[in-house]
């Protein structure tokens, strides 16, 4: 009895097992009655089916049966209930009909089913649904009837379909491997020399029906494994009703004789390549050893530009494809060899072997033609793309050379300086590349290939090696005319450098010269407090003036070689003709500015000293005439030299061109002024009265 004959019915539900047990450990059985008549012949042959399942063990433990007439009249009830005893009486151990919540009139359920105990074989109880419990664990029972255990009847459906598909798939295909392996057995032993015919492959995919066995088996062991972890003791299809062990028995068998069907086609195939390989390597062999060794010596030209390489290189790649097609067929022939080597009869085996080696020599041979061919296109073509490389290099360096230099500035000569060295610098190594590569292509050109048949032969390759030696030879002659301009070239930028760092540094001498005469108004202003701070500042002002010196001959020295320089190169005098003007202009403003100071320090020095010496010796003058008139014409004395020092600090410098400057601020004259001032005072203070005139008398 199989599901798919019957698959409407199935589809109905009238019945289910839904993989609940009793306390008993019986299958529970679950008749759910509906609101419509039920078909009795149907629910029989659902009944019928469901019990073919389980296995004797299982059904020997016993059958509680749920009759669910919660929607159904009391008389369908009982109709269904006396279809037990005849469908499974023996099987049955409970019957519990689910009754609704209003009972049935009891005037209709006058029939006490136990009363009929032991006429029906089992017992009957009438329970409602929220009593079901007393029974049977809520775990072992459906949602339905308020408990807890999981079950879809489209799903188990499915999945016995499946079942039933693969049993029946993999019975007929076992009888159909068993009569084909047993068959080539039988022939071999006949005739061992010539391969048996079949004219009839399976029915089926045996790979397709192991691979439907090998997801049925997974299922099974997963819903049985997710049975476990859910608290679950049984599912309808696990191995207590024969599926999963009659699944792995049908695999079994099966990958057993698929692979000795593999095996029988296995050999079958190894007997009828054997003469197809024998007649391809001879193809192969017979090519390669007339058109295809043909092209090649008609093929050894090196061209002489990239574009004739490039064109010699279009033709070898042609001649490489057509060899392409010929060694893809090598290889496969080489591999199904291989393979019948490791699998094939003592006799097979010279005559493969014999068959490989003539195949490899070949093509190996030819293989190596073509590579020395390729490789000697290759090189030739990096050769001349370096010579086209460097003969433009050598263009554009020639033409730097040619083009007249306009001096700009002394960055811009040394950058072209900077860029006409890296062009030849990049000049040379690409000459260096160029002879590196050429004496490789020219080794390559004066050796002699090895031939398809093993023969040596020479290859007239003298215009070859004639047109790369030429080739070197003018580039390195091109190359030594552009060294030797380069050097002229060089020696004139230099020098024009040279003329600029001139120029650059008697500029930045005047600018220093500048800065000293700003420092000489603005910082130098300082008189000193008294006659040693003066001295010292007298000392740094006459060192100051050294250096003011020094900057100054430096600009001149600077300024005579960029003339010198001007009329090596033969140019006219550039900036240095306005630089030394500029330079004695500010010559001239500084020297008159410091001598300035150096007389208002002076000034300050004899003005400080004589008022020092006033200031701290002053003793016994009432009495000594002569003293008293000398220390007041001292006193006078620093009041004059005070008087032209305060006067010599509101004068202004006048330069020769007629401009005027002052030393530092009004505010900082005003200062060094009121600190003379008060100096003077203090030496007036010590102005003595003349002394009395000393009576004649006494």
């Amino acid at each position: 009895m199989e599901a798919t004959s019957m698959l409407p019915i199935l589809k109905k539900r009238l019945a289910f097992l839904s993989g609940g047990k009793d306390r008993r450990s019986g299958l529970i059985l679950t008749i759910p009655l509906c609101s419509d008549q039920t078909n009795m012949d149907e629910l029989s042959v659902t009944l019928d089916y469901l019990l073919s399942i389980p296995s004797d063990k299982c059904k020997a433990r016993g059958f509680t049966v749920i009759v669910d007439g919660r929607k159904s009249q009391w008389n369908v009830v009982k109709t269904v209930v006396l279809m037990l005893q005849n469908v499974i009486p023996a099987e049955v151990s409970l019957v519990c009909v689910v009754k609704p919540d209003e009972f049935w009139d009891k005037k209709v359920t006058h029939f006490c089913f136990w009363k009929e105990k032991d006429r029906l074989g089992f017992e009957v109880i009438l329970v409602s649904a929220n009593k079901l419990t007393r029974y049977i664990e809520p775990s072992q029972l459906t949602d339905e009837f308020g408990g807890s255990l999981l079950y879809d009847h489209i799903d188990w459906l499915n999945k016995r379909l499946v079942f039933e598909k693969f049993t029946k798939e993999s019975t007929s295909l076992l009888d159909e491997l068993a009569l084909i392996n047993n068959g080539s057995e039988r022939g071999n032993q006949q005739e061992k020399e010539r391969p048996v015919e079949y004219s009839f492959l399976p029915s089926v995919d045996p790979e397709t029906v192991l691979q439907t066995g090998h997801e049925l088996l997974s299922e099974l062991q997963q819903r049985r494994f997710n049975g476990l972890e859910g608290g679950m003791s049984w599912s309808p299809m696990d191995d207590e009703l024969l599926a999963q062990p009659k699944v792995v028995k049908l695999l079994d068998s099966l990958r057993e004789q698929y692979t000795r069907y593999q095996e029988v086609c296995r050999q079958r195939n190894k007997r009828t390549q054997l003469e197809e390989i024998q007649q391809k390597v001879m193809q192969v062999v017979n090519w390669l050893e007339g058109p295809g060794s043909e092209q090649l010596r008609t093929q050894w030209g090196i061209g002489d530009s990239i574009r004739a390489s490039q064109a010699l290189q279009q033709k070898h790649e042609e001649i490489e494809s057509q060899h392409s097609e010929w060694f893809a067929v090598y290889v496969e022939l080489n591999q199904q060899i291989a393979a019948l080597l490791n699998a094939g009869d003592e006799e097979d085996l010279l005559e493969l072997k014999a068959l490989q080696q003539q195949l490899s020599d070949v093509c190996y041979r030819q293989a190596s033609q073509l590579e020395f061919r390729q490789n000697v296109l290759q090189t030739a073509l990096e050769f001349h793309g370096i010579a086209q490389d460097l003969s433009q290099q050598l263009d554009g360096l020639l033409g730097m050379l040619c083009a007249d230099v306009a001096p700009a500035d002394g960055t811009a000569i040394q950058q072209t300086l900077k860029l006409l060295e890296e062009k030849l610098k990049s000049v040379d190594t690409a000459l260096q590349s160029l002879q590196e590569k050429g004496q490789g292509l020219l080794d390559q050109m004066t050796s002699q290939a090895p031939w398809t048949f093993g023969k040596d032969v020479s290859i007239e390759n003298k215009d070859n090696i004639e047109h790369i030696q030429g080739l070197m030879e003018d580039m390195q002659l091109r190359k030594q005319r552009c060294e030797d301009m380069v050097d002229v070239r060089r020696l004139k930028m230099l020098q024009m450098v040279q003329l600029f760092k001139c120029e650059e540094d008697a500029a930045q001498a005047v600018e220093w010269l500048s800065e000293l005469l700003d420092a000489l108004l603005k910082t130098h202003i300082r008189l000193g407090d008294d006659a040693q701070e003066a001295k010292v500042l007298l000392e740094k002002h006459r060192k100051f003036i050294d250096v003011a010196q020094s900057t100054y001959d430096y600009g001149r020295q600077l300024l005579q070689a960029t003339v010198v320089l001007c009329q090596s190169l033969r140019c006219t005098t550039r900036s240095s003709g306005e630089t030394l003007p500029r330079l004695n202009r500010v010559w001239k403003q500084f020297t008159v500015t410091s001598e300035e100071r150096i007389h208002r320090l002076s000034l300050a020095y004899t003005f400080n000293l004589a008022a020092e010496k006033i200031l701290k010796d002053n003793s016994q003058l009432e009495e000594q005439t002569e003293a008293w008139k000398e220390f007041l014409e001292k006193i006078d004395e620093v009041e004059v030299t005070g008087k032209s020092l305060l006067d010599r600090l509101t004068v202004p410098v006048v330069y020769p061109d007629g401009t005027e400057q002052y030393f530092g601020s009004p505010s900082d004259m005003a200062s060094t002024a009121e600190h003379i001032r008060e100096k003077m005072r203090l030496v007036s203070q010590k102005k003595p009265q003349p002394p009395e005139p000393i009576p004649k008398d006494s």
